[in-house]
Parts: structure tokens; sequence; C-alpha cells
């Protein structure tokens, strides 16, 4: 197996145009899983640990810029104030080991719809900057994941930050699994209250080939919501886990049955909204 070991961004792009066809490592925390089950057995590997230009967090009044090797552990650290949608999803991920290592940009190159930072990241229209050799250009992560384990990454690109704009009101991040933690995600949701623009966003994982956006849900439930104290009628809450439920896609497979899925992502997104009420 070849390794490339690059430094900065223009010698990682380099490695990928002199190895076509590498596999890119951040964490490890999936790639090494798939090659320990034998599922892939990659001939060159670009490293990307060590690259400066994909490390740090920038927060300013209007975004959050993560560098796409901004670990879970370091969300939870740091970014608890200023995301703490973002902070709620990485604390559930994996062991303390996981965390260390896992990043956001694996977690978004992974291009698994039961990813956990996907629904926070697509309710708060977070957008990916990939970098490659004909330049950088930014896309919506409700669109870079374009199937189950399939992005928009082109070959010889490399994820390089994600920008959030940064919202005023309460979020909250909720999954099912068999625990809370050390499992994939059956079903999981974000939900966000913009309380400048007055409006809800939700996103959901687990429940569709890609992460969603319950749009009708949230137009009817930024209708209903009274913004003046932030409360709402518990018949609109209960309407809009219904509409969530049904902006679902959800397939059976050997973790849990469709109709499951359906029904767990409604309940869930309508207990995320009550805590981001009673807040």
């Amino acid at each position: 197996m070849t390794i490339a070991r690059p430094t900065d961004l223009p010698s990682a792009l380099d490695a990928l145009t002199a190895l076509p066809g590498a596999h890119l490592l951040a964490g490890g925390t999936d790639l090494q899983v798939e090659v320990n089950l034998g599922h892939r057995r990659p001939e060159a590997v670009v490293a990307l640990r060590r690259v400066v230009d994909l490390q740090g967090i920038d927060i300013t009044p209007d975004t959050l810029d993560l560098g796409a090797l901004t670990t879970y552990a370091q969300v939870e650290a740091e970014l608890a104030e200023a995301a703490p949608g973002l902070a709620t999803a990485a604390r559930t991920v994996g062991s303390p080991q996981i965390r260390n290592a896992g990043t956001i940009g694996g977690n978004l190159g992974t291009g698994s719809p039961a990813g956990d930072t996907l629904p926070w990241l697509v309710a708060m229209d977070a957008s990916v900057r990939l970098s490659g050799p004909d330049g950088s250009r930014d896309v919506p992560v409700e669109s870079f994941v374009t199937g189950p384990k399939r992005t928009d990454l082109a070959p010889g690109e490399v994820i390089h930050r994600v920008l959030v704009p940064r919202v005023d009101g309460p979020q909250h991040v909720a999954k099912v699994g068999p625990r809370t933690a050390m499992a994939i995600a059956i079903a999981s949701v974000a939900v966000v209250l913009d309380t400048v623009g007055r409006r809800v966003r939700v996103g959901l994982g687990s429940v569709g080939p890609t992460p969603l956006r319950a749009r009708e849900a949230e137009r009817m439930i930024s209708e209903a919501i009274d913004w003046s104290n932030l409360r709402a009628p518990p018949t609109d809450i209960t309407r809009f886990g219904d509409l969530c439920a049904a902006a679902a896609s959800p397939i059976t497979d050997h973790r849990s049955t469709a109709d499951y899925r359906r029904h767990a992502v409604g309940v869930i997104a309508a207990r995320a909204l009550e805590r981001c009420l009673h807040r």
C-alpha cells in the first residue's frame, strides 16, 4: 500500500493527482472498519491528519468556519455555546476514543444518511467548501450527499472547510438507536429555532437515502409559534411531529423497519421542538 502524508493543501492535492483513486484518510473511524472487515483493500491512501489547512475553528458573529479535520471532541469542548446542537450531536458519537479521532469532514465524506452531524448541518443551511486542482467551490450540505455512501466530491478534491451561518435561538438534536451512543442511529433529527427570522428548521437523518429537510413541517410550525414567548399549542406540536414523519422515506433493514423509523422520527422531532420551546 502506498501512503502519502501531506502537510498542506497543495501537497495533498498533488498527492491525489499522483495517486488517482487513492482513498482519503482523516480520523479513520469509518475507513478502518471497512478495511478490517475486508470490504476495502485500498492500494493507495492519502492521510490528511497533518494538513494544517484542514484544521482550526473560526467563530465570527455571522459564521462558524470549521476545518474538515475538526474532531467531535473539539466540537464538544469549543462549540457548546456557539453551536449547541452540533455539540449535542458530537456527544452521542461513539466512545471518547472515537470522538477524539472522528472528524466533521469524515462524517460528510462518508456520505451515510445516518451521519450524526448531518441533520444539524442540513437544518443550519451549512455548506461544504471543496478544494481541488481547479480551485474551490461551495456546495450546500443538503445537496452534497447524493445517496447512501455517495457525495458530490469530484476526483482530486478534498473537503476543505464546513461553513455554517449562525442562528439566534434554541436548537436541539436527538436520535434513536439501540444505545444513544456506540450505535448507528435508527432515526435522528435536528430542530433549530431562528428567533430573528421567526422560522423553524428541521433536518432528518437515517430516514431516507440522504439527510432530509421537513419543509412542510417547518412552514406549519413557524406560523403556529408565538414568537414573543416561544410557545405553541400542543396540537400544533403533535401535527409538527406527524409532518416530520410524513417527510421521511425510510427503508426496512436489519436495524429497523421502515414503519418504526417513520414513527420514531416523528416522536423525537416533536420532543426536540418541545425542548427548544421550553428553553
